[in-house]
């Protein structure tokens, strides 16, 4: 959308790209009805589409800049609220508490459990080979057997 459009939406009680002012998007008025059958079956059938649509327009169809530092000013400063403890780092990341020997206490805490995390992992990862390795055996034991059953008893169709 062109700054020159953009601004006409922003002009006064009747303002907008459709007005009969300089402005003007493509000679004739929109057709508000089908936009308004167009926001209902949004609703119905995407309705996130829909409700994203529906406060662009009632926010006054903002610039896609615009509307990226209104969220970011908004929603940032709740996340921000929320999750700002917590650290992109991954694992177990807090704030510092301003005791300097009690941060290297818990840093080394945190690594140490983190370990015996990876450690744990392993193993487990161990013991599902191991029990995979027991289900094929059982299961190969188990075709021998057919196998033989079959060759001994019934005639072969090779």
């Amino acid at each position: 959308m062109s700054d020159s459009a953009s601004t006409a939406w922003n002009q006064g009680p009747h303002a907008g790209p459709w007005n009969a002012g300089a402005h003007r998007r493509c000679g004739r008025s929109p057709r508000r009805g089908l936009e308004i059958v167009a926001i209902i079956l949004g609703f119905i059938f995407a309705w996130p589409l829909a409700l994203a649509y529906l406060v662009w327009k009632m926010c006054g169809y903002p610039k896609y800049d615009e509307a990226k530092a209104f969220f970011r000013d908004t929603v940032g400063r709740a996340a921000e609220d929320m999750f700002g403890s917590r650290r992109s780092t991954g694992g177990f990341a807090y704030a510092s508490s301003g005791n300097a020997a009690f941060d290297d206490y818990r840093r080394s805490e945190l690594e140490r459990l983190e370990e015996e995390r990876r450690k744990l992992d392993e193993e487990a990862r161990a013991f599902r080979d191991f029990v995979e390795e027991l289900k094929r055996a059982k299961d190969r034991e188990e075709f021998d057997a057919f196998m033989a059953k079959r060759r001994g008893n019934g005639p072969t169709n090779v």
